[in-house]
């Protein structure tokens, strides 16, 4: 709880006799207002204000400052007097004095001391980032764009200053695409500096007087650089204007547009700031661990409306056409990429949310109102913290390039990850209701605690991705979130195999690093480590507790990964339990996951572990070591939970023992665990046999592992394919989602690197042999329109998988696949494009665009793709499901490759180096080669980006997936040849 009025902690605290230090760096102080937060808003033509907060200078609210501190977790550096030795920025403040009946100066001055008296020991939980006290040797300063030196060396930002609170105003005029802005910085000196550093990035700042303002673009760093040293304890306030244009990209504080249902073009403004885009909307300090309060105004014409993180709290009319909407100061600290505005003509549907949306899909509004109501209150109650602000708002936006944005109290989605049309699926309800659950999640976790780097960006999407499936079995369990969650760890660990992976935890030292976290080692890396970790607890609330003590003790600051294992371990009780911190960070600290390879002998079985990495170059094995919560269950019992066995292997060499009438043992239970297991030649043989006996001797979950392992295991060479064949047979008797899902993705992956080699017959007799294995499954009679999620999502994927092998046998209800297929002939094609341009409803446009940019028509294919980048017809923020749906086709795949190539500068334009659209057109582009012909054409190609791109971690994952591509056709496609 934030009180505005809190004396009564601060006066018990501490009183002063001594006067607070005073920075005034302005022409004439008295000439500003008394209080630094009733600063009017006057445009002139050159205006930088830098002042200091006197006696008289205090806000009220910035009285409480103190206690809010302790509320929020923040806290400040240690205020001292002029004469005092500037040796130890930690010096402790004499024992407070009494002070009795104190005159109203004399109060004021105590609260402003109060202000940035701090605990030493707080300091390590600040919202302010700690300081750096080691000084670079031979620091290389860079040159502004004036040609003066400029003085910071470093992507982060300088420890000395921390600034406290913002004012914004933002005037954008959506007819020039335009705006400017006016930003007031509030900042406490945390050590004597001569300048100020922060972030700007395409402002054009108005010419300052009496100190002087240098850029250096390449990292977007603007330094205020004054003639007199600020002194550490004073407080300041930096204002400045400036102007500029509205993004054409998809961040920062961009355009957007969209026809309604007249047909009219509509326009709107919208922000997208993480992670490195705050900047371009204002000055500031953007990096997460600089937290402060903000307040924000926005001047708008009278026929649009305006949202932001906090209620409004009044309009004011500026003149005929103009209004001015002023919202309430936020009650919490925030990161700078949490703030957000949008300026545009929306309309709400309200309960305990809002849900907004352009006016004409108002109908489509319910279901996120409703998903986002349980999910609300299921998150106050299990993380026995309400939700800290007084509104949440989720707008679904025409023109988004994520699918989503977290925004503290202005969730922003795509169209598509929020609306919910009345003929809508079960399965796009689905992912509606993932999405909602995740940002809702990061109202807690990244927005209440956040992590001090981007380093550590796992801590906000590792445990929001977690947290999505985790209260939707709660909160919606006829949504099957189990499949889904199962699919989604196969898919990092596929990715996490490559050497040229990352540690969960790992560093960033350039803004493209920062992009490329953006991964699915952050987010489903994260999300996998953490179920491990609740499964291999003692009881169902160990995590539980773990959690609500780390948002506790962090709440409103920052924290790193060290935090949240020590938050865990403090409530860990059990003494038998390994340690939380130690077995985690073996998890996080360095990259890929272990080989598990199991081999018996009577009653002993012995666990041997390896980094599982499928980069066969010897110079790359690695010593890693894991202790790794091995769970464990044998034929006697092998389906309920407490079937289930612990084994820590905190070594290379584990034993366990077993009793000798053991048929075979089945490790990670359920696939919780963030391994893979070799059973060995005999082990396979006796689990095959098994499952060719009886599938139901284990859970849907063991058997999709099982394939997804073995398939693996064949990349990786240590698995003959007849082996993989052999474990596939059982495919006839199997009924449940996941297994069959796992095995066609695994089988069609292999059928397209075929298909791009031309290798015609071997095609043909796999597309026989996939046919065959799931033949029972295709002529099944008892599909209703009642089955489960899950079942409805087997059913697309085999009709998916007949249409792509030409049996084309489709009832009429699946959209996605019926599109395809019409898109198959040149007048297909042009009806499709046709209703593509008059649908309205945005899941059904997505849909019909995988069907349009699947055709065999080469020229179709050029326009489509000419057409995603220039954003006319098909919105660009498409742009990387356009490609990665050429490239699925034999006619598409070298044609999209051609087109990447071509247009790289205009796409990096559209998309910034490093993210997560740019890593999807990279590895859409490139997957499917296994020639050296191609490698060669692709490392030429990114070689000679240079600094547009060639050190992307995403261009290193397309030469090894290449690679390992081409190394497993030249030792498998002789037997495939014979096998088939």
């Amino acid at each position: 709880v934030y009180t505005k009025h809190g004396w009564k902690n601060m006066i018990e605290n501490s009183m002063f006799e001594e006067e607070p230090d005073v920075v005034d760096l302005g022409k004439d102080s008295t000439s500003f207002p008394v209080c630094p937060y009733e600063v009017v808003f006057e445009p002139r033509s050159s205006r930088l204000l830098v002042r200091g907060l006197g006696e008289n200078d205090m806000d009220e609210d910035e009285e409480d400052c103190e206690s809010s501190a302790r509320l929020l977790g923040m806290s400040f550096m240690n205020r001292s007097s002029a004469t005092r030795s500037d040796s130890s920025p930690y010096t402790r403040q004499a024992p407070p004095r009494s002070c009795s009946q104190p005159s109203t100066r004399t109060m004021v001055v105590c609260v402003l001391l109060l202000v940035v008296v701090f605990n030493v020991t707080t300091l390590l939980q600040t919202g302010c980032p700690k300081p750096n006290n080691t000084t670079p040797v031979e620091t290389v300063y860079p040159v502004s764009t004036n040609g003066e030196l400029f003085p910071w060396a470093e992507l982060r930002l300088p420890r000395s200053i921390c600034p406290l609170s913002y004012n914004l105003t933002l005037a954008p005029d959506l007819d020039k695409m335009t705006f400017t802005g006016h930003t007031v910085i509030y900042m406490s000196v945390r050590h004597d500096t001569n300048y100020i550093v922060l972030h700007s990035s395409n402002l054009n700042i108005a010419n300052a007087s009496n100190v002087t303002v240098l850029e250096y673009k390449p990292r977007d760093q603007i330094a205020v650089k004054f003639s007199e040293k600020l002194k550490r304890g004073q407080h300041c306030v930096l204002t400045l204007e400036y102007s500029a244009k509205l993004s054409n990209t998809y961040d920062g504080f961009y355009n957007s547009s969209y026809t309604d249902k007249n047909g009219n073009k509509r326009v709107l403004a919208a922000t997208q700031f993480e992670p490195l885009a705050a900047r371009k909307a204002f000055p500031c300090f953007d990096e997460p661990a600089f937290k402060a309060t903000f307040l924000v105004k926005i001047n708008r014409k009278s026929d649009y409306m305006t949202l932001s993180n906090m209620p409004m709290a009044k309009s004011t009319p500026l003149n005929d056409s103009l209004v001015q909407d002023e919202y309430k100061k936020t009650s919490v600290n925030m990161s700078t990429y949490l703030v957000a505005f949008i300026v545009g003509d929306f309309i709400p549907v309200t309960k305990d949310v809002s849900v907004y949306s352009v006016p004409e899909k108002k109908e489509h509004t319910d279901y996120a109102l409703d998903t986002a109501s349980k999910l609300l209150e299921f998150y106050n109650n299990f993380f026995e913290i309400d939700y800290p602000l007084k509104k949440l708002d989720l707008v679904a936006i025409p023109d988004f390039l994520a699918g989503a944005m977290e925004n503290w109290g202005l969730i922003t989605f795509r169209e598509t990850s929020l609306l919910v049309g009345k003929q809508s699926s079960p399965l796009e309800k689905q992912v509606v209701a993932s999405v909602i659950a995740h940002e809702l999640a990061h109202q807690w976790f990244g927005n209440l605690v956040t992590m001090s780097w981007w380093n550590d960006l796992w801590l906000n999407e590792g445990f929001a991705t977690y947290m999505q499936y985790m209260s939707l079995q709660n909160v919606l369990p006829q949504l099957d979130m189990g499949n889904l969650f199962l699919a989604v760890r196969f898919r990092a660990l596929d990715k996490d195999a490559l050497n040229s992976s990352h540690a969960v935890s790992t560093d960033v030292n350039t803004e493209e690093q920062v992009e490329e976290m953006f991964d699915s080692v952050s987010y489903e890396k994260g999300a996998s480590i953490l179920l491990m970790l609740n499964a291999s607890l003692p009881g169902d609330q160990q995590f539980r507790k773990g959690i609500i003590q780390y948002l506790k003790q962090f709440s409103g600051s920052n924290t790193d990964t060290d935090g949240l294992w020590n938050s865990l371990t403090q409530v860990e009780v059990s003494t038998q339990h390994q340690n939380v911190s130690e077995m985690m960070s073996s998890w996080t600290s360095q990259k890929g996951f272990p080989l598990v390879t199991v081999s018996r002998k009577g009653d002993q079985v012995t666990l041997t572990q390896e980094h599982f990495l499928l980069t066969s170059d010897n110079a790359m094995h690695t010593s890693s070591m894991w202790i790794i919560p091995v769970t464990y269950l044998n034929d006697s019992c092998s389906l309920a939970p407490e079937c289930r066995q612990l084994f820590t292997l905190k070594t290379k060499t584990g034993i366990l023992k077993v009793p000798e009438s053991v048929k075979w043992l089945k490790l990670n239970y359920k696939n919780t665990g963030f391994y893979i297991v070799h059973y060995g030649d005999e082990g396979w043989r006796a689990l095959t046999e098994a499952l060719s006996a009886n599938i139901s001797v284990l859970t849907h979950e063991d058997r999709a592992s099982l394939i997804h392992n073995i398939f693996a295991l064949s990349r990786l060479g240590r698995v003959a394919f007849h082996q993989v064949i052999n474990l596939l047979n059982y495919m006839s008797n199997e009924t449940e989602t996941s297994p069959v899902t796992e095995a066609l993705l695994q089988l069609n992956r292999i059928y397209r690197l075929l298909d791009k080699r031309q290798e015609n017959i071997v095609v043909a007799s796999l597309k026989n042999y996939i046919l065959n294995l799931f033949a029972p499954l295709m002529n099944k009679k008892t599909w209703g329109e009642e089955e489960s999620v899950s079942k409805q999502e087997l059913r697309s994927t085999l009709l998916e998988m007949a249409c792509n092998l030409d049996e084309k046998r489709i009832p009429g209800d699946l959209q996605r696949v019926v599109f395809t297929v019409a898109a198959q002939s040149d007048e297909g094609w042009e009806s499709l494009l046709n209703m593509y341009g008059h649908a309205t409803y945005d899941a059904e446009k997505r849909k019909m665009l995988e069907g349009l940019a699947s055709t065999p028509n080469t020229r179709a294919l050029a326009w489509i793709l000419k057409a995603g980048l220039n954003g006319d017809i098909i919105q660009t923020q498409e742009l990387p499901l356009v490609i990665s749906t050429v490239c699925n086709s034999f006619s598409g795949y070298l044609f999209a490759w051609d087109f990447v190539q071509e247009n790289w500068d205009r796409l990096i334009e559209k998309f910034p180096v490093g993210s997560f659209a740019i890593q999807t057109i990279i590895k859409s582009a490139t997957s499917q080669f296994s020639t050296q012909r191609h490698l060669d054409q692709v490392q030429a190609f990114f070689s000679s980006l240079k600094e547009r791109g060639s050190q992307m971690r995403s261009v290193q994952e397309a030469l090894e997936t290449i690679r390992l591509n081409q190394c497993w056709m030249d030792k498998n496609l002789p037997s495939l040849r014979n096998l088939l």
